[in-house]
């Protein structure tokens, strides 16, 4: 047995008590190194980490494959992270897929799944990764509020990761388990919510009794100008609705950015409501009513010439 041997054999310092065995460790010699004090961690069972301490992420990563086997593939929230997405609260835990006639279970840190339906496996932090789509729906489907769901569908999509096409593919294959959060977030966002706030501002807006509200329209002039495109748009008497993501502490260009979008829209006509998520969520009465009164205003004046594409 050479110890070189197994420093080279071991993927971020990670083994599996078999493979160590192989490579001519005894069972006497690993017990002795993974005890209390020893130069070796056991993290999962049957897996052991080549020093001690706290695992980094990518050991903490390739320790749950190891113990979920050689077709293990990461999926859920660890995979969303490989793929960089990150909108969402960090999680030590690892979600992995398995094939169906695996008998791994949960332990520690890491959810195994058994399933009929393997994904296609990328490569990503040198991990073996399911594809975002079937990642971030892994996920959804285990979360239980409908916000963190949004932001995480929403990021994906934003961010050209996935589509709403390729998302609702997914759902359809899918079991039903855990799909009514995933399915609602889905319809508000194929209707143009790009953030969790705009998801809130659809439901009050179709609360107000107002004409219905586009999201994320194009506008342009009567003459070809483009315009700043509003997170809602009431296109009758062109007012916009905007969700500001920031209710304190702008930064400076963040702030300009703002004042500046909102000095082109009125300067060509159009009315400009500004609300921010807090309002949406605790206020919304307040935001209907606003949105009521301005609507009225802008009905007062003559439209301006400005041509809106959904």
């Amino acid at each position: 047995m050479d110890w070189e041997d197994v420093e080279l054999a071991a993927r971020h310092q990670i083994l599996t008590c078999a493979e160590l065995e192989s490579l001519g460790v005894t069972k006497r010699m690993i017990w002795a190194r993974v005890r209390t004090g020893g130069p070796w961690r056991r993290i999962l069972p049957g897996v052991v980490m080549l020093r001690n301490g706290t695992p980094t992420r990518a050991q903490a990563l390739e320790a749950a494959l190891r113990y979920a086997g050689k077709e293990a593939v990461v999926t859920g929230l660890a995979a969303a992270r490989l793929h960089g997405l990150e909108k969402f609260s960090p999680t030590e835990q690892v979600h992995v897929l398995v094939p169906h006639r695996h008998r791994r279970t949960n332990k520690g840190y890491v959810i195994v799944e058994r399933t009929t339906r393997m994904p296609p496996i990328v490569t990503r932090g040198g991990f073996p990764t399911a594809d975002v789509t079937r990642a971030v729906l892994d996920a959804a489907r285990r979360m239980d509020e409908s916000a963190r769901v949004q932001a995480l569908l929403a990021e994906a999509v934003q961010r050209g990761r996935t589509t709403p096409d390729r998302l609702r593919e997914e759902l359809e294959a899918g079991s039903d388990r855990g799909s009514a959060l995933p399915r609602a977030a889905l319809t508000a966002i194929t209707e143009g919510a790009r953030s969790v706030a705009e998801g809130w501002g659809m439901r009050v807006a179709a609360r107000s009794g107002l004409p219905p509200m586009r999201w994320n329209v194009r506008l342009r002039t009567g003459s070809g100008l483009v315009l700043p495109s509003p997170d809602g748009w009431i296109d009758d008497v062109a007012l916009a609705m905007e969700v500001d993501s920031l209710e304190h502490h702008l930064a400076p260009d963040d702030y300009r950015r703002t004042l500046e979008r909102h000095n082109i829209m009125t300067a060509h006509g159009i009315v400009v409501v500004h609300v921010v998520p807090s309002q949406l969520r605790t206020e919304p009465d307040k935001v209907i009513a606003h949105l009521r009164e301005s609507y009225r205003h802008a009905a007062r004046r003559p439209r301006p010439d400005i041509v809106a594409q959904w």
